[in-house]
């Protein structure tokens, strides 16, 4: 079935093993208006979603239904960017340092005078490369076009978004990445950090009208450094594509998401509670400045769960009853991404 065919009006289905019955479910769990009651037969139909929120519960029926197939496709993240977010929006022109803590882990980010700091979809771009880099098992990866990019994370191919991908990739290459841990075991201070780039050296072609040919003449190559090539071979972190794509202009729920999949299976079992605030609360790793008002980021906090709860239904989070903290239990029995479709990629990558 594919997401044309799927109805948000339709009465409820069967239900599967997880997921909402109806689109009236998933629209209260977006907090969207729900479709209008059937009308008699002489009343003109009130349809109350509007064709964004419809791309939107097509994408969740979509997400749904391969997970529990199992035919995920899968993207890959390199971890210091699940760990600590880059900024959401763009930092001021002067600012070129960027900082951000997960428990021991930091992440330093120092851009380009003329570029600036990477922000907003340039996220999109790590995930895109290290997605290749391990398809192809190699860290000198190529792509004929950069509509292929643009198709993964169904964004429109249009000027302006080409546009965007080349600042993007100006700015991603300039930057020079601090990652590392910040410890204090007894009374002695350790830090264990690792300085890279993300790219060696990068041949692209690009304009408005996208100008590959058939004759590989302005193939795209991008040799990602060695530290980063490691860092996303030894540490993969799988996230869904369409999850991605459907995420791609929410940047701060795109974080949360990755984070929350990745935190949530790492527990084995366990139960970890995050406070909100304070340090080493969410507001320290988070991709955009801290917020100043508490009952904000909480608000903040409890929209992005409903939103993931409606792309994965079976989410192990919730804000605490003081509301002071975020309860993250275990996936290992319930796992955004499957465990066999896992498998069935790093077997495919070797």
């Amino acid at each position: 079935m594919t997401p044309s065919t799927l109805s948000p009006f339709a009465e409820k289905r069967s239900p599967s093993a997880e997921g909402f019955h109806s689109a009236a479910e998933i629209a209260s769990a977006l907090q969207l208006p729900p479709p209008a009651a059937r009308p008699p037969a002489f009343a003109t139909p009130k349809v109350a979603f509007t064709k964004r929120n419809l791309k939107r519960v097509e994408a969740i029926c979509l997400i749904r239904e391969q997970r529990d197939s199992g035919h995920q496709e899968l993207a890959y993240n390199a971890r210091p960017f699940v760990l600590c977010g880059i900024p959401l929006r763009r930092p001021p022109r002067d600012q070129l340092a960027y900082l951000r803590r997960n428990g021991k882990f930091f992440l330093e980010i120092t851009g380009h005078p003329r570029f600036g700091l990477p922000y907003g979809q340039d996220r999109l771009i790590p995930i895109w490369i290290a997605t290749l880099a391990l398809q192809q098992n190699s860290r000198i990866v190529h792509f004929r076009s950069a509509s292929q990019m643009l198709d993964f994370f169904h964004l429109t191919k249009d000027g302006r978004h080409y546009r965007r991908i080349v600042e993007g990739f100006q700015r991603v290459f300039a930057a020079t990445i601090f990652f590392g841990t910040d410890d204090q075991p007894g009374r002695n201070r350790m830090t264990d950090c690792t300085r890279f780039h993300f790219f060696e050296r990068m041949r692209l072609w690009f304009a408005d009208a996208d100008p590959a040919s058939e004759d590989g003449r302005f193939e795209n190559t991008i040799t990602l450094s060695d530290a980063f090539f490691r860092e996303c071979n030894q540490h993969r972190i799988p996230v869904e594509r369409e999850v991605v794509a459907a995420l791609a202009n929410a940047p701060g729920l795109l974080d949360f998401y990755v984070w929350l999949v990745w935190k949530s299976w790492s527990l084995r079992g366990r139960t970890a509670r995050i406070p909100l605030l304070g340090p080493g609360g969410l507001t320290e790793q988070l991709g955009n400045a801290p917020y100043a008002v508490e009952r904000t980021f909480r608000l903040t906090i409890s929209r992005w769960l409903r939103a993931v709860t409606a792309l994965w239904p079976q989410c192990p989070a919730s804000v605490s009853e003081d509301g002071h903290a975020l309860v993250v239990r275990s996936s290992q029995t319930a796992s955004a991404v499957r465990r066999r479709v896992c498998a069935k990629a790093c077997a495919s990558a070797e």
